[in-house]
């Protein structure tokens, strides 16, 4: 049934799986729009019983906004177009609203692949201004040191890219295993990361993006997101124009190592493939991690060590107690060109966590995954 609720062109071709809000004003500006055999002009409102075209290929009708969780294995590409690729995510994802991926995992890598049919969801988690957070398990060739983790951690400069990586969180997890957590999207980052200190890696598994974890799926599982995980997902990446003071979702959030009992531990296995036991708390969400046993958080109100040293180093400064939404808000230093964004309410446990995200415009594209 078409629906006839009149909305502003652009996003009447985001809710179509077109594309972005933004990507769809830039069609619409250089006259690659038409509305009933006219070229469009921006700001027009529509519906579906208008003829809508774009470079002269018809538009369906508005679908309803599906998310879904998917395991991408080894040797699937995510580029569809990619001439050399033997395994394409369309090749292995068949559901019969046409999604695409948020933020690509390299043919090599496996975990975690968000795919959505919303491209203002799309653009959100694909910015590297929004620093929302992608956590990984990574493998490599030989035993980790306190430099490694370290050098990781601070961030660096990979000179191919002529990029310097964003301060980050990293921890040991095992004599060749390391959780790392990244708030920027450059192409091969972990890999050429570690190259850069001398060291190879032998499997990256990527066990959460934003809010959304892996959980118990296998590889080639998949999953829609729906109920209060979708709707922390639109609030991180802040979809919603109005938010609310504190959402009652959020009230009842659980902690990390509670949602891991319930939904299932996913490890790395002895040769880095996935297993239900060993290392503990791979698809722990970070916002907590005084619950589950992580670092030192870097409360300024408790004066830790963590948020002296921080001080010191100039990695962030915390700045207030936004008493409109319960998060603190973190500013980095010059370098890393951008704001972190806590989302979690420090009232609560204590603990505060980085807003992340990637993304990609224009000559940049060649840089991120």
């Amino acid at each position: 049934m078409a629906n006839t609720e009149k909305v502003r062109l652009n996003k009447y071709l985001s809710q179509a799986g077109i594309c972005s809000r933004r990507e769809a004003d830039v069609l619409i500006e250089g006259g690659k729009v038409s509305v009933n055999g006219k070229i469009a002009d921006p700001g027009m409102r529509v519906n579906d019983l208008d003829k809508i075209t774009v470079e002269d290929k018809p538009v369906g009708h508005r679908e309803k906004k599906v998310v879904l969780a998917y395991y991408k294995p080894v040797g699937v590409t995510c580029t569809e177009k990619d001439k050399h690729a033997q395994i394409t995510i369309r090749d292995v994802v068949e559901y019969p609203v046409r999604v695409t991926y948020a933020g690509r995992l390299d043919r090599d890598s496996e975990g975690l692949l968000l795919l959505t049919n919303d491209g203002d969801l799309i653009n959100g988690l694909m910015r590297a201004a929004n620093f929302h957070e992608k956590e990984y398990l990574v493998r490599v060739n030989k035993p980790i040191s306190r430099d490694f983790l370290k050098k990781m951690s601070d961030g660096m400069l990979l000179k191919d890219l002529n990029e310097r990586t964003r301060p980050c969180f990293v921890k040991e997890e095992g004599k060749f295993v390391f959780r790392i957590i990244l708030t920027q999207g450059l192409n091969r980052q972990i890999r050429r990361m570690c190259k850069t200190l001398g060291y190879g890696v032998l499997s990256i598994k990527r066990v959460r993006v934003a809010n959304i974890l892996l959980g118990k799926l296998n590889p080639g599982d998949i999953r829609a997101v729906t109920g209060a995980e979708l709707k922390e997902l639109y609030y991180e990446v802040g979809k919603n124009a109005s938010r609310p003071t504190r959402p009652a979702w959020e009230k009842e959030r659980q902690p990390a190592a509670k949602k891991e009992a319930q939904s299932g531990m996913v490890t790395l296995g002895a040769k880095g493939r996935a297993s239900n036991a060993g290392m503990q708390r791979s698809g722990q969400n970070p916002a907590h991690r005084n619950a589950g046993g992580y670092a030192k958080t870097a409360d300024r109100r408790q004066g830790t060590d963590g948020a002296r040293k921080a001080e010191q180093r100039g990695t962030y400064r915390s700045t207030a107690d936004s008493r409109t939404n319960g998060t603190y808000r973190s500013a980095t230093d010059s370098r890393t060109n951008g704001t972190y964004r806590s989302a979690t309410d420090s009232r609560t446990n204590g603990t505060y966590r980085n807003g992340s995200g990637s993304g990609q415009t224009g000559a940049q594209k060649k840089r991120y995954e």
